[in-house]
């Protein structure tokens, strides 16, 4: 709709300017941040298998175990009120279910 007095404006081509070449990113550490590197992996993997399950991971265990709908939403529940926000927990409980099937395949 145009407004009184002046021109409806028109649309541009995407061509129009001097054309120019992008200069490539230089990739700076700081996009680095949050990766996971080898050798915390393997820190980690490490630690884990010294220091075994929380006591509340333990829990998780056994209510994934379970299998029904309402053990795994308490699984949920443990996990939240654990680690403080429902997005971490549910990573926490997919977490475990990933550690309950290599369990089930190692066997």
């Amino acid at each position: 709709m145009a407004r009184p007095g002046k021109a409806p404006k028109k649309a541009k081509k995407l061509t129009k300017g001097h054309a120019v070449t992008k200069l490539a990113k230089v990739a700076k550490p700081s996009y680095r941040k949050g990766r996971l590197s080898k050798r915390t992996a393997l820190v980690r993997s490490v630690i884990r298998e010294v220091t075994g399950f929380a006591p509340y991971e333990r829990k998780v265990l056994e209510l994934l175990q379970a299998g029904s709908t309402k053990d795994e939403k308490k699984a949920l529940k443990v996990a939240k009120r654990r680690l403080g926000t429902h997005k971490r927990g549910v990573n926490k409980r997919e977490y475990m279910r990933m550690v309950m099937q290599k369990m089930r395949h190692k066997n």
